[in-house]
């Protein structure tokens, strides 16, 4: 599991590592707002159809 610290160091490099593999994410997408990195993630597993181990996979792989 990624952790918030993670998440947030590397952000905005992970963020266009993401739009360049899903071409259907927006900015607003990938917002990440302090203590919102669950509800950004669940958006994310609704319009990439992923579960949440699948995405965490994902962003770790980045």
């Amino acid at each position: 599991m990624i952790n918030t610290t993670e998440l947030k160091g590397n952000w905005n490099e992970q963020k266009g590592k993401l739009k360049k593999k899903f071409a259907i994410l927006t900015d607003n997408d990938l917002l990440f707002k302090d203590g919102r990195k669950d509800e950004m993630l669940g958006k994310l597993q609704v319009k990439l159809g992923k579960t949440k181990e699948q995405l965490h996979a994902i962003i770790s792989s980045l």
